[in-house]
């Protein structure tokens, strides 16, 4: 019997190193996002930081550990056996779960996940024992007010964390204005040391202060003399800082990796319990069972686990061993450096494609919201202080000629409030051992400040309510699927037994493995979105128009190439009327249709950055090659849909004598789509006009074509045959259409770039 539940303790032991490296990929790297954002330093400068931090935080995280000891249910009301068949669940669940929500490109978190696990693997164990036990009531089994603790700290963190941002943010642009360098150095200093007094406090005071590493004398004298240390913190910093700025350093930079540091610093701390928590509760309930239950002869389903109950004495080797793992994440997972970028991205000063889509709400927001600043300005033009305060204000959020560095998102007083809020929140949640939502939380600053800084604009603003509807939308969704699908996974392992334990930790291999492939095949869009960011970070306009070139040129060839090989599978599973090749393509050009709305949102964004001379010459130019890509896909889709109808319901084949006459003519539309696409590609169009006539003389013979078949269809004797001689038909006419479309794309290209 020992050697089942040491099996399961080593599974859950390595699902903690998957879900450290997994986690970090996915939503730790946000502490990193204001640095890259502002970009403050280099990447390894900034990687260096939150590394200091990750492993100060990880080793003084052992007082989160209870959360999942105790934090939610009773365990000395639960016998070993329960509990590691409820520690089994959360895992197996927080794979699924987070497996599918990744899936369906879902916003989710790791500590919604892993509170909402526990509680539903918690609830179903409690209603069995009730059905066994009337005399058990939910209070007995569930640590309710905890749990209802936590939930509202998670919920309240979300909007505390937003209007805080806001706030503070709009107060700190008031203050030093987009161009901070010119600031008072008064504001600076006294800016530098109240954030470092902020930091000092919540993080050493709160933080290490009350660390079990240190001794209880310095904890008791720290918390005695904790406002005179504040007071000494804040002149001392506030001196240090003007000094710095008297010889030239960056305050505010300074600031922004102090903010990289502590919110590193919390994030390990609160968030560590998510991954390794359940894990090394795991672990110590078969520890304690092997050294005091089973030698007194006690059987897993009656020993008790009363040990939970006391606070968790994790090993500083491994807390300081998932420390490592974590910074090895943050360094080696490509993942995590777009996650860094869509982050950023999401919260940049200036215009750009939207990771968000528009939503009815939003809609409804923005209107209600600009009825109402209409009305609320209409009604202050009548008072000239009204007037003369609003024009002093928005004097003070102009960005002409704003102080940021090339490719900087935003700049660096909105990066330094948002680490410093950010860590202030998460550090007091993981101060009273309430496990905050990282994601949320900076996410909300992050929004909040960009807010504040206005840089919604009315183009924007309903896409960035969407994105944080959508965030909010996606706690719920996380909460409620975590609850139930551990519910459901717990009941199974309850009643299904070894067995079923087996299963489901096969499962989550096949999971792993598969996610893992997947990522393999992914196709990689970072190309493009790596040129589109660099062309919105620069500055100099003729740059932006030599860039957006290169882009055009890349994503126009994409496109040819990505036609001429969907049109070739298509009629190959035309001619050897088979199906899977069929569904293929449907697959590849809806993903094409997408990718396409995308690239032509990013390139006519940018278009509007470069010269308007030549945006005015070569928007019409742009406008004809994109609707010529995008014509491309319907064509092939009016293709396709009769033809995949048709071979799917065994109709009639294409007989032999119309494979033969088509192909000849196919082998030319071929050759012409790879010329074309080897012309926009090297952007060497000498051939340019032999292409032209080329595709014109092709399309003279498909009309030939077409009307050899009418005529055959008007002398047609078997009607066996007429459909797909209208199919025939309705190829020819579409490679017709075809051929005109590639016609306009190399001529739009030709013009555009040249």
């Amino acid at each position: 019997m020992s050697a089942i539940y040491l099996l399961i303790v080593v599974f859950l032991l390595c699902l903690a190193f998957f879900d450290l490296f997994v986690g970090v990929s996915n939503d730790a790297v946000n502490f990193l996002q204001s640095a890259v954002g502002a970009r403050v330093a280099t990447f390894r400068t900034i990687l260096l930081v939150a590394s200091c931090g990750v492993i100060i935080g990880a080793v003084m995280s052992s007082g989160m550990m209870d959360v999942a000891r105790h934090g939610i249910m009773t365990p000395s009301r639960y016998a070993m056996s329960e509990v590691m068949v409820l520690f089994l669940a959360v895992m197996v669940t927080d794979v699924i779960v987070l497996d599918v929500f990744n899936s369906l490109g879902m916003p989710t978190s790791t500590t919604v996940s892993l509170v909402f696990e526990l509680l539903g693997g918690a609830f179903i164990l409690a209603v069995i024992k009730m059905a066994g036990d009337p005399t058990l009531v939910f209070s007995d089994l569930l640590n309710t007010d905890k749990a209802l603790s936590v939930i509202i700290a998670i919920f309240v963190s979300v909007a505390i964390a937003f209007v805080f941002g806001t706030v503070v943010q709009w107060l700190a642009r008031v203050v030093f204005t987009f161009h901070y360098r010119r600031s008072s150095p008064v504001f600076i200093a006294l800016f530098g040391g109240l954030a470092f007094t902020i930091l000092a406090y919540f993080i050493f005071i709160k933080g290490v202060g009350k660390s079990p590493y240190i001794h209880a004398d310095a904890r008791a004298w720290i918390g005695a003399h904790t406002t005179l240390l504040l007071v000494l913190t804040m002149l001392g910093s506030s001196v240090l800082m003007g000094v710095l700025h008297t010889v030239r350093v960056n305050v505010f930079k300074v600031v922004v990796l102090m903010g990289t540091f502590a919110l590193a610093m919390a994030f390990a701390g609160n968030d560590l319990v998510n991954f390794i928590g359940v894990p090394l509760a795991g672990l110590d309930s078969f520890q304690d069972y092997l050294f005091h239950g089973q030698p007194a002869g006690i059987s897993p389903d009656e020993f008790m686990m009363t040990s939970l109950m006391e606070s968790a004495t994790t090993p500083p080797a491994y807390l300081m061993l998932a420390g490592v793992v974590m910074i090895v994440a943050m360094a080696t997972s490509k993942k995590a450096r777009r996650v860094i970028q869509t982050s950023v991205d999401l919260s940049r000063q200036d215009e750009g494609d939207e990771m968000f889509g528009s939503s009815r709400a939003a809609r409804a927001i923005v209107r209600t919201v600009q009825n109402i600043s209409d009305n609320l300005v209409s009604f202050t033009q009548h008072f000239a202080v009204c007037r003369r305060a609003g024009a002093w204000i928005d004097s003070r959020f102009n960005t002409f000629g704003i102080e940021r560095d090339d490719q900087a998102a935003f700049d660096v007083v909105r990066a330094a409030i948002n680490l410093v809020l950010a860590s202030m929140l998460i550090t007091l949640g993981t101060t009273y051992k309430l496990p905050l939502s990282t994601t949320y939380v900076t996410f909300m600053v992050a929004m909040g400040t960009s807010l504040a800084d206005r840089a919604w604009s009315r183009e924007s603003a309903v896409f960035r309510i969407t994105g944080v509807l959508s965030v909010i939308g996606g706690w719920f969704i996380t909460a409620g699927a975590a609850f139930v699908a551990c519910a459901l996974v717990c009941l199974a392992m309850y009643y299904g037994g070894l067995v079923a334990q087996l299963a489901f930790i096969c499962l989550v291999v096949y999971i792993l493995f598969r996610s893992g492939h997947r990522a393999k095949d992914k196709g990689n869009d970072a190309e493009g979105d790596d040129m589109y960011r660099l062309m919105m970070r620069t500055q100099d306009p003729e740059i932006v128009w030599d860039l957006l070139k290169k882009y055009v040129r890349r994503s126009q060839s994409e496109m040819a190439e990505m036609t001429l090989s969907e049109y070739s599978q298509l009629l190959d599973g035309f001619e050897d009327n088979r199906t899977a090749p069929l569904r293929r393509v449907l697959r590849r050009l809806r993903s094409a249709k997408e990718r396409l709305r995308k690239v032509r949102r990013q390139q006519l964004v940018a278009l509007h950055h470069v010269p308007m001379e030549v945006a005015v010459e070569r928007n019409t130019w742009f406008h004809v090659g994109i609707n010529a890509t995008q014509q491309y896909i319907y064509c092939l889709q009016r293709m396709l849909e009769p033809v995949k109808e048709h071979v799917d319901n065994n109709f009639t084949p294409l007989p032999q004598e119309l494979k033969e006459e088509y192909r000849p003519i196919k082998m030319k539309i071929m050759e012409l789509m790879r010329d074309t696409e080897n012309q926009i590609s090297t952007g060497r169009f000498e051939n340019y006009r032999e292409t032209l006539a080329a595709a014109d003389t092709v399309k003279d013979e498909l009309s030939e074509y077409r009307h050899r078949q009418i005529a055959r269809l008007q002398g047609i004797t078997d009607n066996s045959c007429l459909q797909v001689a209208l199919l025939y038909l309705n190829l020819l006419q579409e490679s017709q259409q075809l051929l005109s479309n590639m016609r306009h794309q190399l001529r739009a290209a030709k013009k555009f770039m040249e």
